[in-house]
């Protein structure tokens, strides 16, 4: 009988995830079935967006100890992992080593990305090597071009190369994206080329990765980064410590010593607000607030007083969360739990978490100067609460809760869960301001940014409301921002648009994406009249074809269905529930189902088998797992 044969496009975490589960569940196929996985990624096993060939300045935004791929702990944290490999901490290096030499890397640790590529690697090694005997594993280094659906109801998937892989079961596991040129991409990219004799400096990036493009900037140019979040701290890395230059002392002491090869860098955005950083984690690695009144259960209760089932974010959601900040403030600051039966924010308390959400909300600026010392002052202050901890900071208990309850944001969200009009200004105002509060980065890349600002390598380029305008007469880009006092400008020779596409189908750059929608094997998400990106699915991961069906025998999970789903992006926490590992359950449980529906006589293979030992060692590498 011939294996019935499943592709994973895509093998990152979430790959990673669905062959892990594949691992967990093969006991449950068909007796005497074998099932043969085609793992279609050009890079290495497991790593997706992390690889372990990348700088080592560039950091996870999360405490490495609370991140792990095995949810349920039947395996090491990244902490874990990190310290049984023998990595231990030089000052902000670490490195594996054979001694006791250097520090052991700490629970509180945020450990470099290519160690997170590593550990990701690691785990795929070992999931092969968990793997029964009815389960075969066959990796293509390859980047999937096209699904075809056949004859016989199965799948068609061709490779960049030419090599075709036919199979029964197909998984969408393709992360990241990179969107299609817009009009504004081919404006500044046209202004960079045409005014390049003007100023050789001169140049446009859409996206900073990898880094090293940003090599191309000249040491003592004047570039313009668009964004305040973490891609644009991993700019500000690349051009300053990634360019020799060095930190030297912690906290508010934190000093920059150039290497003289940096450019100027300018920062700018819509509000121009910086990241709030991360408060030191006190609840442990499994810890987190216990939500009163945003929860799950809440939702759901709302939403069955709505005749359409449908919520307005700001009218029925948002009070919620608010309360339940305004909660876990108030017992930050008491320093003892509230009795929260009759618990309802007082207008001070509503007034901070005003605060919290928008810093700007009431203020004037007159000038740049006066804008740079806001701006300043909050970051400062901001750090002082991290530092105090997300217990012990009323602050950072209250924008913890937006972490620990992402099961309540998902409920109220997913599948179409507010009215189209709330979901538009949900993505739009309320997930910058979350992301801005809530995830931000480690606290010594903020004690970095004041640092680089007082050493005269950072600036602002404007302040809230600045926009970017083309100097076609000095062949300059320009950031243009309206103060109260009059105008002001900064000047830039490069610009780098420091922030990660959205999925839209329709947009991507994907010659996959591409040829599935043209199939109509899948179709964009909508809510009503608006689209928030995302591949339409079924609650079980199935994309939903053109037509309005569920595709047989085929999922898509992640970042691909950011739009019907929220938050795909986390990976799994130690030792708690996760999305992401629900998700590849209950795609992998509904396949194997499908397994036990399938007639038992089989597919004749023996062609395909033929061509594919005609491609063995090119396009492919065969791992057969004993």
């Amino acid at each position: 009988m011939s294996p019935l044969r499943a592709a994973v496009v895509g093998v990152g975490p979430r790959g990673l995830s669905i062959l892990q589960k594949i691992a967990d569940l093969a006991g449950e196929l068909p007796a005497g079935r074998q099932l043969e996985v085609h793992l279609i990624d050009p890079g290495d096993g497991g790593q997706g967006a992390h690889p372990a060939r990348q700088p080592g300045h560039l950091l996870t935004n999360t405490v490495a100890s609370q991140v792990s791929m095995f949810a349920e702990g039947t395996g090491p944290s990244f902490t874990e992992w990190a310290a049984s490999a023998g990595y231990r901490a030089f000052d902000a290096a670490y490195h594996p080593t054979g001694d006791d030499s250097g520090e052991p890397v700490g629970e509180h640790a945020y450990l470099p990305r290519r160690m997170l590529g590593s550990y990701l690697s690691w785990v795929f090694d070992r999931t092969l090597g968990s793997l029964p005997d009815t389960v075969r594993v066959v990796q293509h280094r390859d980047r999937a071009v096209d699904v075809a659906p056949t004859a016989d109801d199965r799948y068609a998937v061709r490779l960049a190369r030419g090599f075709t892989v036919t199979v029964d079961y197909l998984f969408l596991t393709t992360g990241h994206c990179e969107r299609v040129p817009t009009e504004e991409d081919h404006a500044y990219g046209d202004f960079s080329r045409s005014h390049a004799e003007r100023n050789p400096h001169l140049a446009y990036f859409s996206t900073p990765y990898p880094v090293d493009l940003l090599q191309r900037i000249a040491p003592g140019s004047t570039v313009a980064v668009q964004g305040f979040g973490l891609t644009a701290h991993d700019v500000i890395s690349e051009l300053t410590a990634g360019r020799g230059g060095t930190f030297r002392g912690s906290g508010p002491a934190t000093e920059y010593r150039p290497s003289g090869r940096e450019p100027h860098i300018l920062l700018f955005s819509r509000q121009c607000l910086p990241f709030s950083a991360r408060g030191i984690n006190q609840k442990g690695i499994t810890g987190g607030h216990r939500a009163r009144f945003f929860t799950p259960e809440a939702v759901r209760a709302l939403r069955a007083t709505r005749p359409d089932g449908k919520l307005d974010f700001v009218e029925d959601v948002l009070p919620l969360l608010v309360r339940e900040m305004s909660y876990a403030y108030r017992a930050a600051r008491l320093g003892r739990p509230v009795p929260s039966e009759r618990y309802e924010p007082t207008a001070e308390e509503r007034r901070i978490v005003q605060e919290i959400l928008d810093p700007l909300y009431g203020k004037n600026f007159a000038d740049q100067d006066a804008f740079r010392r806001f701006f300043t002052e909050h970051v400062a202050d901001d750090l002082t609460h991290a530092e105090l901890g997300n217990l012990t900071s009323p602050v950072k208990a209250a924008t913890d809760v937006i972490r620990d309850t992402r099961a309540a944001l998902r409920e109220a969200v997913e599948f179409g869960g507010l009215t189209p009009a709330s979901h538009r200004i949900f993505n739009a105002v309320y997930v910058p301001v979350m992301n801005r509060v809530s995830f931000g980065p480690p606290r010594h890349r903020n004690h970095q940014l004041l640092a680089l600002m007082r050493a005269g390598v950072v600036d602002l380029a404007g302040g809230p409301g600045g926009r970017l305008v083309l100097d076609r007469e000095r062949g300059r880009y320009t950031v243009h921002t309206d103060y109260s006092g009059g105008a002001e400008t900064r000047h830039a020779d490069a610009l780098v648009v420091a922030r990660l596409d959205a999925f839209h189908p329709e947009r991507d750059r994907s010659q996959l994406t591409a040829r599935l929608l043209e199939r109509g094997l899948v179709r964009p998400y909508r809510n009503g009249d608006f689209a928030p990106g995302g591949l339409d699915i079924t609650e079980t991961g199935r994309p939903v074809t053109a037509e309005g069906t569920p595709l047989r025998g085929a999922w898509a999970l992640g970042y691909l269905v950011e739009g019907p789903r929220f938050y795909t992006h986390a990976l799994p926490r130690h030792k708690l529930p996760s999305q992401f590992t629900r998700d590849a359950d209950a795609a992998v449980r509904d396949m194997v189902a499908d397994t036990h529906r399938r007639r038992t006589t089989t597919h004749s293979h023996s062609y395909e088998a033929a061509r594919e030992a005609e491609h063995a060692g090119t396009d492919r590498t065969s791992v057969s797992i004993p």
